[in-house]
């Protein structure tokens, strides 16, 4: 969407007597433009567009609410939504990958009928009659929105300037699609993000038809709107992220253009210029920003209480929560203590036994053949480690003395009575990471010494901190070469009994690299270094609690790379290759399939592809001196059609730049942009409306039919007769093909719906593309 040609066609018919520019169009109100021969002609063709949307949002409400109850069970993952929503209520700390925008939307539904949030969705197939969770509550919020999803649609076209018609096919092809029902029926996340997105493009469209009078208070209000429903989305899941791509690439179009020394509109100012960079820069990323962050201060502010998502934070932050386990249990450690040291993310100990590496592994390369230290999952006595210092303390004062952060430690391994130590030797599987063993302790005591020195660095301590259990996470940093003591999932071989590998990491800095000290057993009971103090709950400045949830997330977003039996790839995804199990039921042989309408979605990425050819072939008609299309059938073409198809590419390309786990609900949003594509190329190749220039190049034909001189030799169109009839075949056109997706959309029904169940052969019948739906045997 550029600044110079229009992105808009009349919503009504020609122009009188004087064709209108390109500008023309936007600076007047699209529902007035077109002929004024009738009174009140334009009142009822408004009327037409608002019969049709009242039609298609109350038919977009009977197909979301439409046996909303079924089935009073937990579905796919509502486990993980409307468990988060029960957390919110109970005010109990988690952790989530997501922005809390659309988890606090459904706490908030939760909170308005009365709900404890007692129940936390444990299992899919628990049921909510049973438990009394207002279930129906929760599922009306994505269908509420799944519903204006369908309007906004519409509006979009509308306010773009399409016919009735098209309108109305990408409108229908949401309306009927049964992947937008499946998803907004359930309590996910999906609708607010494709909701927000349809609401910012909408709001972009309103505030580029402004253009001509900027700063106003409309202008701003619209710039303002555009911004915010773009937050929403990203707040919801960062997927939203897209629609910034979007919007950004059509602001920056835009801006260029204003650049332009010779604009029709005459040239800015760079002082005029720095001031429309400042509005957008300010509405369309400063804004959304800061209401993105709102959300988290609610989210912080709401979960105050310890919970399930405490072990993915750091200790400060932990000491943030009430009744939080780590801190009301932590202990001062103090040199000679026994202690158990446990990883952090695989939750293994640090654990040695008398067995001894294999001279040689698998792939022929040689170990130390020193003791074995690994990883073990359980409570032993091998576990067991006395810290010692670098340097003895007099022996009358033995004990007593604190372990500090960056302070230098031994670690004394007690069923064995050897030394810790790491060396110049490569791991059982990592050739690049260094073998940790043991060594007795005379040995430790004397040419191996500097070997066993490691230094404790505890995660987010200041000098001399207190190195304490639970609480002190922390790295071990081996002192002559320093590399960090680190785990990973992985088993060793029957050697080592399948136990975890111990290995010194080269890079010091990942986050997994991470342990702490689970428990002091040497300290005898009724010590007072047991004894709890009071404690006072701590604080932490917003911004270190929101940069050290933000950077959890995206790395635990980035780590979900696991197999999973429905995942997809993108290239599946517009051609409807696979869909996803929600949910069976054996008795009644009920299941509920997601999946998209094909005949829609095969109807909407073949037109993709044609928008694609179209424009491939007006370029080459061009440079072979060919004009094919008028100045406003391309103007529209590449601008308002453009930027549909923008849209979709922002929102289905970069999925294949994921590693990520990937399922059909992640082309949702490109799906309805391909919609818009769709009804935007229904109206383009019918072409059902003559174009103001053109009638005007046709008006100037003399009536011997003879053109003037330089005129532009473009093609006539059909007289009013012939334009009642192209008119005709249009909605001949839009019928069929709605007949087409609702015919589709029925047929899939059982799926989407769960019910009623089906037999043998109509399972069968529905694998289209061999589809692996329940029940087919």
């Amino acid at each position: 969407m550029t600044s110079s040609p229009s992105m808009l066609r009349y919503r009504g018919g020609q122009s009188s007597k004087k064709a209108a520019g390109p500008q023309d169009v936007f600076d007047q109100d699209p529902i007035k433009i077109g002929p004024r021969t009738k009174k009140g002609k334009w009142r009822i063709q408004d009327l037409d567009y608002k019969i049709a949307l009242t039609i298609i949002t109350v038919l977009a409400f009977l197909t979301r609410f439409w046996g909303i109850t079924h089935p009073d069970q937990v579905v796919f993952d509502e486990v993980h939504f409307g468990k988060f929503a029960s957390y919110y209520l109970q005010r109990t700390y988690f952790f989530d990958v997501h922005p809390p925008f659309g988890k606090l939307l459904f706490a908030f539904v939760g909170w308005l009928v009365g709900y404890d949030g007692s129940f936390l969705f444990e299992n899919i197939g628990d049921s909510y009659i049973e438990n009394k969770v207002p279930y129906v509550a929760y599922r009306s919020l994505p269908a509420l929105m799944g519903s204006l999803t369908v309007t906004m649609t519409f509006m979009i076209m509308w306010e773009s300037g399409y016919s009735l018609p098209a309108c109305v096919v990408a409108a229908g092809l949401v309306l009927f699609d049964n992947a937008h029902v499946g998803q907004t029926r359930l309590i996910l996340l999906d609708a607010t993000l494709v909701f927000a997105m349809s609401i910012s493009i909408y709001c972009y469209i309103r505030f580029y038809k402004l253009r001509h009078d900027p700063f106003s208070r409309k202008w701003w209000k619209w710039l303002l709107m555009t911004g915010i429903s773009m937050s929403c989305g990203i707040s919801t899941k960062y997927v939203g992220v897209f629609v910034f791509f979007t919007v950004g690439s059509a602001v920056l179009l835009d801006l260029w253009g204003l650049l332009d020394i010779n604009r029709k509109e005459g040239a800015l100012s760079l002082v005029e210029f720095a001031k429309h960079f400042a509005a957008r820069a300010i509405g369309l990323i400063i804004v959304p920003f800061f209401f993105y962050l709102f959300w988290f201060q609610v989210h912080f502010a709401i979960l105050t209480r310890s919970g399930p998502g405490d072990d993915f934070m750091s200790p400060q932050f932990q000491e943030t929560l009430s009744d939080n386990l780590m801190a009301l249990s932590s202990v001062g450690i103090e040199y000679y203590d026994s202690i158990q040291i446990r990883h952090k993310e695989t939750k293994v100990y640090l654990h040695s036994h008398p067995d001894k590496y294999p001279l040689r592994y698998e792939d022929g390369r040689i170990s130390s053949q020193g003791q074995q230290v690994t990883g073990y999952p359980y409570n032993d006595t091998n576990n067991y480690w006395q810290v010692l210092p670098a340097q003895a303390f007099p022996e009358d004062k033995l004990l007593g003395h604190p372990v500090k952060n960056f302070e230098v430690i031994r670690l004394r391994h007690l069923g064995t009575d050897s030394m810790l130590l790491t060396h110049d030797v490569a791991s059982p599987y990592y050739p690049t990471n260094e073998e940790f063993t043991t060594v007795p302790m005379e040995e430790a005591n004397g040419e191996r010494f500097n070997d066993t020195l490691f230094e404790l660095r505890i995660e987010q301590g200041k000098p001399n901190l207190q190195w304490k259990t639970m609480s002190g996470h922390f790295k071990l940093i081996h002192v002559p070469t320093k590399v960090a003591m680190w785990t990973h999932t992985k088993p060793l071989p029957e050697w080592a009994y399948k136990q975890a590998e111990i290995n010194g990491n080269k890079n010091v800095q990942q986050s997994s690299n991470v342990w702490y000290v689970e428990d002091i057993p040497s300290i005898p009971e009724g010590s007072k270094r047991l004894e709890k103090q009071p404690r006072q709950i701590k604080t932490l400045p917003f911004w270190k609690k929101y940069l050290e949830l933000q950077r959890l997330m995206f790395i635990h977003n980035n780590a979900l790379t696991s197999s999973h039996p429905y995942a997809s790839f993108p290239f599946q995804w517009p051609f409807l290759l696979r869909g996803v199990s929600f949910w069976t039921q054996n008795e009644t042989r009920e299941q509920i399939y997601f999946l998209g309408n094909p005949i829609g979605w095969w109807l909407a990425s073949s037109l993709l592809a044609v928008f694609a050819g179209v424009l491939g072939a007006d370029q080459l008609s061009l440079r072979r001196g060919v004009d094919a299309l008028d100045h406003r059938t391309r103007s529209r073409l590449y601008n308002s059609t453009g930027f549909f198809f923008l849209c979709w590419a922002n929102h289905y390309l970069p999925f294949y730049l994921m590693g990520r786990q990937l399922f059909l609900h992640h082309y949702l949003p490109a799906h309805l942009c391909s919609a818009l594509v769709t009804g935007a190329l229904i109206e383009f190749i019918f072409n059902f409306e003559p174009f103001a220039d053109d009638l005007e190049t046709d008006m100037e034909v003399g009536k011997a039919g003879k053109k003037r001189p330089g005129v532009a030799n473009r093609r006539s169109f059909p007289s009013a007769k012939g334009s009642a009839k192209v008119t005709l075949y249009t909605w001949i056109a839009v019928l069929v093909i709605l007949a087409a997706v609702i015919s589709g959309w029925y047929f899939f029904l059982p799926l989407t719906y769960g019910y009623p169940g089906l037999t043998v052969d109509q399972v069968n019948a529905r694998k289209w593309l061999g589809y692996d739906l329940h029940f087919a045997k």
